[in-house]
């Protein structure tokens, strides 16, 4: 019995793991591929969570995301609700998360959402400041409804 507990907890955590690939976005590549998002031309979109609740909110329009594996291989990752970006920035480096989805450059700096549960929780980050931008998706069953 605890070889199969111990067995399955393994499966899980290498499908975890295998399945959450981080991809990387160089500065300049990130302002090539924001450079015409800003909040004047966000779309309104649905979106539909894993209990199926619904969540409306302002996102960029970028359909495919550039950015390369941990070979620096490139890869084109397809935007969603699932996709997160991890920012390293400051002297610090600190780390924000956003979705993807809600990010856009305002006055020199990213901004993004950290929630879809409270949408007033977001934050700028200056375009200098950054170090690293890490992208994943999360596997998270969040899907865009379209009517």
């Amino acid at each position: 019995m605890i070889n199969k507990i111990y067995l399955t907890t393994i499966s899980f955590g290498l499908l975890f793991l295998t399945s959450c690939t981080t991809y990387y976005i160089s500065l300049d590549s990130f302002k090539t591929q924001f450079a015409n998002i800003g909040s004047y031309n966000l779309k309104n979109v649905t979106v539909r969570g894993p209990m199926y609740e619904t969540y409306h909110y302002k996102a960029n329009t970028i359909s495919t995301i550039k950015c390369t594996d941990s070979n620096g291989a490139s890869f084109e990752l397809t935007n969603s609700p699932s996709i997160e970006m991890r920012v390293t920035y400051g002297q610090r480096n600190k780390r924000s998360i956003f979705y993807f989805d809600t990010v856009f450059i305002k006055d020199g700096s990213v901004v993004g959402l950290k929630s879809r549960f409270m949408d007033f929780i977001g934050q700028t980050i200056p375009l200098d400041s950054i170090k690293k931008i890490e992208v994943q998706d999360g596997h998270k069953k969040f899907t865009y409804v379209y009517n």
